[in-house]
């Protein structure tokens, strides 16, 4: 037993949604200055090669000690912007982390996984302490009150490194609810399952979904 109507994906299905949001997310209006969702292909974990790899979201600045002239130029407060406040810098300095976020398959949970880790300009890695530093209030609510959204530390499936995860234990009770209370049809629901899952984990990390992704083209 399975499937979204329980709040979990097939491998299939997990694709399928990715290639969905990677699409979609070059369709709407987001900030110039931030990445785009990209699909990395890799076969490493025993599953289908044409189906293997991870949704990456990499390269995002965010200045950390005020020094650094913001983006304003496309800042139009459209619900674009990843971080909840608008610090994204162009150029690299001290004060500047770089957070890469990817979104993993999970074969023995059946949802998806997000990792994530920081560095300074330097390459240093942040601590999960440091990184918290970044996050706006909210973020730290959710992480502090909720019983599901507890950060570990694990080594990333496909690259052999410890990154920081998102423990996916209760992803699918959450899911089902979420998905049972959205008005989408059914059939629908698997291609719109990962923005809507993005909307809720990225309250954890401080990234933000625009809404435009939830539409339809």
């Amino acid at each position: 037993m399975g499937g979204v109507g329980h709040g979990t994906l097939s491998l299939d299905s997990f694709s399928a949604s990715a290639a969905a949001l990677v699409k979609r997310w070059k369709e709407i209006e987001v900030d110039d200055s931030l990445p785009d969702w990209a699909w990395k292909p890799c076969c490493k974990t025993g599953g289908p090669s044409e189906l293997e790899g991870y949704l990456a979201l990499e390269g995002l600045y965010r200045d950390c000690g005020g020094s650094q002239e913001q983006i304003e130029e496309n800042g139009n407060s459209d619900g674009a912007d990843i971080f909840a406040c608008d610090t994204w810098v162009q150029s690299s300095s001290y004060n500047v982390h770089v957070y890469d976020f990817h979104v993993v398959y999970s074969y023995s949970y059946k949802v998806p996984v997000l990792y994530f880790q920081a560095h300074r300009s330097d390459g240093q890695l942040l601590t999960l302490d440091q990184i918290k530093q970044d996050l706006p209030s909210d973020s730290l609510k959710v992480l502090s009150e909720s019983k599901w959204t507890f950060i570990t530390r694990e080594e990333h499936p496909y690259l052999s490194r410890p990154w920081f995860t998102l423990h996916p234990c209760a992803t699918s009770d959450w899911m089902k609810l979420l998905l049972e209370e959205s008005k989408v049809a059914y059939e629908e629901q698997s291609l719109r399952y990962l923005p809507a899952w993005l909307s809720v984990v990225g309250q954890a990390v401080g990234l933000k979904i625009p809404l435009e992704l939830h539409c339809r083209s």
